[in-house]
C-alpha cells in the first residue's frame, strides 16, 4: 500500500541538506520537507534540555504538516533527542551518528580524528557509541564551532576556509590521525576542503549516504514508501530571515519551493 505523505527532515541550519540531497537521488519520488531550525542555531552551544525542547517543537511541527518518517539530520539532535523522540512518537525516526564504526575499519595508525561540535563531543551518548565500536581505536576529538558559522555564512571556498579548516585539523594530523570524521551534518559542505588540506592519504568519513539507504531501509520496512513514478516535491522551511535562506538554498540545493514557518 502506498503512502504519499512526505518525509521529514531537519536540522539546525543547513547542514542537514547533503542528507537530504542523498535521500533525494536515493528516492526521486517521495516528497521532502526540510526544516531549517535558524531562529535558534547552532544546537552545539545549546544545554541538552533546550535542543530537546527544539527537537520536540520541530516534530510537532513536522507532524502538523503529516510527515510519514522524520530524519533528525543533525548529530547534536541526534545524539540528545532521538531517543526521547522515539519514546513520545509512534513514527520512524531515522537520526545521523558519527561514523566511527566505518573509521574504526578504515584506519592503519589506529588514531581516528573526530570532528563535531562541542554538545557532541561531551554526549554521554558519544562516548558509549565510541566504547561500542571504535574497536581498540584511539579517537582524538576536536570541537569546530567556526566552521558552522562558515557553513551558514555560505563561505565555503578553500581561500575562505583554509585557515580555519587548518587549525582545526593539523593537531589531530600531528597526532597521527589517518583518518577523520565529519561528525557534524554542515561539515559535509565543507568535505572537498578538508580533503584537500588533509591531502591525499587522509581518509574522510561522512554518513549522508548511510543515512539515506537507512530512511529507504525503514520505509519499506514499515511499508511507508510513496511506490509512483512522479517527481516528489520539495519544500524547504526556515523560520528565519527568508532571503538569507533563499540564498542558502539555491546555492547548496537549487530551485525549491521556500516558506517561513
Amino acid at each position: 500500500m502506498a503512502d504519499a505523505r512526505p518525509i521529514g527532515i531537519f536540522d539546525s541550519g543547513i547542514g542537514g541538506l547533503p542528507i537530504a540531497k542523498q535521500i533525494r537521488e536515493r528516492m526521486p519520488n517521495e516528497h521532502l520537507i526540510y526544516l531549517a531550525d535558524t531562529l535558534h542555531a547552532p544546537y552545539g552551544e545549546k544545554s541538552e534540555a533546550y535542543i530537546l525542547e527544539r527537537s520536540v517543537t520541530i516534530t510537532e511541527e513536522l507532524l502538523r504538516r503529516q510527515v510519514k518518517a522524520i530524519v533528525v539530520a543533525c548529530n547534536t539532535a541526534t545524539l540528545v533527542s532521538i531517543k526521547a523522540l522515539r519514546e513520545r512518537y509512534s513514527l520512524p525516526f531515522i537520526g545521523v551518528e558519527p561514523g566511527l564504526r566505518p573509521a574504526a575499519l578504515n584506519t592503519k595508525t589506529g588514531v581516528i580524528g573526530v570532528l563535531a561540535t562541542a554538545k557532541t563531543l561531551t554526549s554521554q551518548s558519544f562516548h558509549d557509541l565510541a566504547e561500542r565500536v571504535a574497536m581498540g581505536a584511539w579517537i582524538e576529538i576536536q570541537p569546530c564551532p567556526d566552521l558552522v558559522i562558515l557553513v551558514e555564512t555560505l563561505a565555503l571556498s578553500y581561500k575562505d576556509t583554509y585557515n580555519t579548516v587548518q587549525r582545526y585539523i593539523q593537531p589531530l594530523l600531528d597526532k597521527g590521525a589517518d583518518t577523520l570524521i565529519l561528525g557534524c551534518t554542515h561539515f559535509t559542505h565543507l568535505k572537498a576542503v578538508i580533503q584537500q588540506v588533509a591531502g591525499p592519504n587522509i581518509t574522510i568519513i561522512s554518513t549522508e549516504e548511510a543515512v539515506a539507504r537507512e530512511v529507504d531501509r525503514r520505509l519499506t520496512m514499515d511499508n511507508l514508501h510513496a511506490e509512483v513514478s512522479d517527481l516528489g516535491s520539495v519544500l524547504m522551511l526556515s523560520n528565519s530571515h527568508k532571503t538569507v535562506f533563499e540564498k542558502q538554498v539555491t546555492t547548496l540545493w537549487g530551485k525549491a519551493d521556500i516558506q517561513l514557518f
